[in-house]
């Protein structure tokens, strides 16, 4: 659990359970200040985000109820810029806005990303931006996936205020059909050539059917 993490999660009510159950002591070497910080995108970090093709994003409206959404495109939609700044392009939707107006109010974001294949996953912490495509058409350029046809309204860039990678011991692995292909492929070869044996087979013993 890296320093910045901890710093923006143990709040006083918080600290305040940990000492009352007892943790307390054990969490406080993170808020200690050699501990590592984790607010800067790693190689390692940054491999994982460009393999994604979707997150779960989280938001908070004016009137303090949070917001959920899972947002989905193609694999490296979600672009590092760099080591401490993450966007993406918000596409033209239901046009209800409720992630977008709830960073007009406020900017506070936090991710998480999903690698269900190999029992993965990233939590992020940031503050969001949103630009619009006609103030800045270079950046807008850069997030563009030419194979994705959608128009672009906005980039959605992130300032990193912390990274955790987080315990892998409950999450359910899982692929998509694209991830699965790859294992399906031997098993449909092998399929073919029973199949063929078995054809071969047959005719050698004289059966037609």
């Amino acid at each position: 659990m890296p320093r910045a993490f901890a710093e923006i999660s143990f709040t006083p009510s918080l600290l305040a359970l940990q000492a009352q159950n007892g943790s307390a002591q054990g969490y406080s070497k993170f808020l200690h200040p050699d501990a590592e910080r984790g607010d800067r995108i790693g190689p390692a970090e940054a491999e994982f985000i460009a393999r994604r093709d979707g997150f779960y994003q989280a938001t908070v409206s004016d009137s303090g109820w949070p917001y959920v959404q899972f947002r989905g495109g193609p694999v490296g939609f979600l672009k590092v810029l760099d080591d401490q700044t993450i966007a993406y392009a918000d596409f033209r939707g239901n046009r209800q806005y409720l992630s977008a107006g709830n960073l007009t109010d406020n900017d506070r974001v936090s991710m998480i990303l999903m690698d269900y294949p190999n029992r993965r996953r990233l939590k992020v912490w940031g503050r969001a931006k949103l630009i619009a495509a006609t103030e800045n058409p270079e950046l807008i350029a850069q997030l563009q996936d030419t194979s994705y046809r959608g128009r672009i309204e906005r980039a959605i860039v992130i300032a990193i205020e912390a990274l955790d990678w987080n315990c892998p011991q409950h999450i359910p692995q899982r692929m998509t059909l694209e991830e699965l292909e790859s294992q399906l492929e031997p098993i449909r070869a092998d399929l073919s050539r029973l199949k063929s044996e078995n054809k071969e087979l047959k005719l050698a013993l004289g059966q037609t059917d």
